[in-house]
């Protein structure tokens, strides 16, 4: 299975738990769409979503060992900088990168989930992309200049999400 996620907003280095939880609200409509959608559709029939509560929360996760899958993300990070600069200090990609893998991953401890947050009725569950970071298999990025950012910390992406389900026979299948 194959789809892209966008996000359009603040991205920081080394974001604090709120900061990451912002960014899977933002992406929560999206990867709640794509549950009543083949092939998840199929998944949801066979048992629903995998639910996890966390600070009372409730959390559901695509990419979830329960069904063998795992992701490769394909990533086009637009921000107010020239390209490139991917590990030098310039822009700090690499710590970006973490606090995009924690906004994807659905929070695991209680003090990952900000306080003050009051999920809609919508957001019970909250969709998150993985139930954890380790289902991440390959990884590419590739930047370029965000024209006119409103911030230093202002991001377009546009992630690619690759999933595969490990078969049983050891081999490696695309789901469709």
């Amino acid at each position: 299975m194959e789809f892209t996620l966008t996000y359009d907003g603040p991205l920081a280095a080394n974001g604090r738990p709120s900061q990451k939880h912002d960014i899977r609200r933002a992406l929560h409509p999206q990867l709640k769409e794509l549950w009543e959608h083949k092939p998840l559709l199929q998944f949801y029939d066979a048992g629903g979503p995998n639910l996890s509560t966390v600070a009372g929360y409730n959390f559901t996760s695509i990419v979830h060992p329960r069904w063998n899958f795992q992701a490769t993300l394909d990533i086009l990070m637009l921000r107010p900088e020239p390209p490139g600069g991917i590990v030098k200090s310039r822009g700090d990609i690499d710590n970006r990168l973490k606090t995009l893998f924690d906004a994807l991953t659905r929070p695991i401890y209680d003090q990952d989930v900000p306080k003050a947050w009051n999920p809609t009725t919508d957001e019970d569950p909250l969709h998150c992309l993985l139930e954890n970071d380790d289902l991440i298999t390959a990884v590419t990025i590739s930047t370029d200049r965000l024209l006119a950012a409103s911030t230093p910390t202002h991001v377009k992406l546009i992630i690619r999400v690759h999933v595969q389900n490990l078969s049983t026979f050891g081999g490696l299948a695309v789901l469709g």
